[in-house]
C-alpha cells in the first residue's frame, strides 16, 4: 500500500460549557419554573441510550436539585427498542453510560411496559410507558441534533424522546409505522404533542453539543414551549455542524460505528446513504466504498446501520448480536440497514478488498479518507489524491505527513486519532 497519507484537521471556532452546575441552576432560575412544586412529589427524568457528552454529571446535579427541593427523583429508561426492547438490556445500556442507581443517586424505574393513553387529533395511537403515569411530574431530557433518517424543523430531540423513547418498543414501532405514511417530522411532532397534553411534563432539558460532540449548552424549556423552542435550537445546531470536507471519495474507512455514536450506527447524512423506504438518498457525498472496522462496546451488539457499509471485518461481525440488530431494524422499518456486508479477515484485507472491488490496483490513484467515527470529523487521514482539494480549503490544516497507513502482523490498522 505504497501511498502517502496526510493527517488533517478541520478548523472552526467552537465553545463548550464551563460549569454544568452553574448552567443548570442559571437555566432553571431564568425560566418560569419554581422547583418548590417538587416538594413531596415523584419526579421522573427520561434517560436514553446515546453517548451524550457529560450526561452523567448533568443527571447527578439535576437529581440533587430535585432532592434539595423536597422531591423524589426517578430515572425512566426511554429508548424505544434499544437494549433488545427488554429492561435488562436497557439497564445494561445505561450502565455502559455510567448511569446506574448508585452512581447517579436515584432509583431507575424497571418497567418499560406500555399502554395506549389516547389518540391524537388525527387518530394516531399514543403509547406510553405505564410507569410515567404514576409520576407527579416528568422532565424530558435529550440531546437536540439532526436525525439520521430525515430532515425537518423537528428531528432528534425532546419530541423524539417522548414518542419513541418514552413510548418504549410499542411506541417506537407505532411511530415508525405512521411515519412511513405521514412523514417522520409530522408523526413525531403530533404524537409528542398528544403525550404532553396527557402527561405532567413540567419542563424539558435540551442538551446542545458543538461540532466536536462536546456539551455546549443546557437549555431549560417550559413544557408548553418545547415544540417551538426545539425548532429554534435545531436550527442553531445545524448551523454549527461540520461534515466530511469532500464531495467525492473512492473509499471511506470508518474505525468504529455504534448506537452511542448515531441512531443508525453511521450518521447517514455524513456518509450520504440512508436506505429507508420513502426517504430520498442524499446528493452528497458520493462514496463508492465504505469499510467499517469495528462496532463499539457501548452498542451491546446492536449493529443497525451495518447495511450501509460495503465491507466489514470478521472481528466486527463477531460482535454483532443478530437478534438485537434485527429487532431494531424491523422496528425502525429499515431492514436494509441491518443487512450484513462482505466480511473480510482483518482491517488490511478489508481495505485491500475495497481497492480491488474498484478495479484499481494502484492505491495512489484513489481518494481515500479514514475517520474515527461519523460524529468525530475534526481530524482525519486522507490519501495523497485528496491533497490538491485540501489546499483549496482555508479551514483545513495539514498536521502530519506519513509514508503509508500502518498495520500490525495481524492486519490491524494502527494509525490513531488524537481528538483532544
Amino acid at each position: 500500500m505504497d501511498s502517502k497519507f496526510y493527517y488533517i484537521k478541520q478548523n472552526k471556532l467552537t465553545t463548550k460549557i464551563k460549569n454544568i452546575d452553574e448552567s443548570l441552576i442559571k437555566g432553571i432560575a431564568n425560566s418560569s419554573i419554581d422547583l418548590k412544586i417538587f416538594r413531596d412529589k415523584k419526579i421522573g427524568i427520561t434517560v436514553g441510550s446515546r453517548g451524550i457528552d457529560q450526561i452523567e454529571i448533568v443527571l447527578k446535579k439535576l437529581v440533587r436539585l430535585i432532592e434539595e427541593s423536597g422531591g423524589s427523583p426517578y430515572l425512566i429508561p426511554a429508548m424505544g427498542s434499544h437494549g433488545g426492547a427488554e429492561i435488562q438490556g436497557q439497564l445494561a445500556v445505561l450502565k455502559s453510560l455510567k448511569i446506574t442507581e448508585d452512581n447517579i443517586g436515584a432509583p431507575i424505574i424497571k418497567n418499560i411496559e406500555t399502554k395506549v393513553i389516547g389518540k391524537t387529533e388525527n387518530g394516531l395511537k399514543i403509547y406510553c410507558n405505564q410507569a410515567a403515569k404514576t409520576l407527579d411530574y416528568i422532565i424530558v431530557m435529550n440531546r437536540i441534533k439532526p436525525h439520521t433518517d430525515f430532515s425537518g424543523e423537528i428531528e432528534s430531540g425532546l419530541c423524539k424522546m417522548l414518542t419513541i423513547g418514552l413510548g418504549s418498543y410499542e411506541g417506537a414501532e407505532n411511530t415508525h409505522s405512521y411515519a412511513l405514511k405521514m412523514g417522520y417530522e409530522e408523526t413525531i411532532t403530533e404524537i409528542a404533542k398528544g403525550m404532553m397534553d396527557r402527561l405532567p411534563v413540567v419542563f424539558g432539558i435540551g442538551l446542545i453539543e458543538n461540532w466536536k460532540s462536546e456539551l455546549e449548552a443546557i437549555e431549560i424549556i417550559p413544557g408548553n414551549e418545547i415544540i417551538q423552542k426545539e425548532k429554534e435550537l435545531l436550527k442553531r445546531v445545524k448551523k454549527d455542524k461540520i461534515d466530511l470536507p469532500f464531495k467525492d471519495i473512492d473509499i471511506l474507512i470508518v474505525q468504529e460505528m455504534g448506537k452511542n455514536i448515531s441512531g443508525t450506527g453511521l450518521d447517514t447524512k455524513v456518509i450520504g446513504r440512508i436506505k429507508i423506504d420513502g426517504q430520498a438518498e442524499p446528493q452528497k457525498p458520493n462514496i463508492k466504498r465504505i469499510v467499517v472496522l469495528n462496532l463499539t462496546e457501548e452498542s451491546h451488539g446492536n449493529a443497525i446501520g451495518v447495511g450501509l457499509a460495503d465491507i466489514i471485518t470478521r472481528s466486527m461481525f463477531e460482535k454483532i448480536d443478530l437478534d438485537i440488530t434485527a429487532k431494531n431494524t424491523i422496528t425502525s422499518m429499515a431492514p436494509e440497514q441491518g443487512k450484513i456486508p462482505v466480511i473480510m479477515a482483518d482491517d488490511k484485507t478489508a481495505l485491500l478488498a475495497a481497492i480491488k472491488s474498484l478495479g484499481i490496483s494502484a492505491i495512489n490513484k484513489l481518494k481515500i479518507a479514514y475517520i474515527k467515527n461519523t460524529s468525530r470529523l475534526e481530524k482525519l487521514y486522507i490519501s495523497e489524491s485528496l491533497l490538491a482539494e485540501v489546499k483549496t480549503k482555508k479551514h483545513i490544516e495539514i498536521i502530519d505527513e506519513i509514508d503509508q497507513l500502518s498495520f500490525n502482523s495481524e492486519g490491524k490498522l494502527l494509525n490513531e486519532f488524537c481528538l483532544n
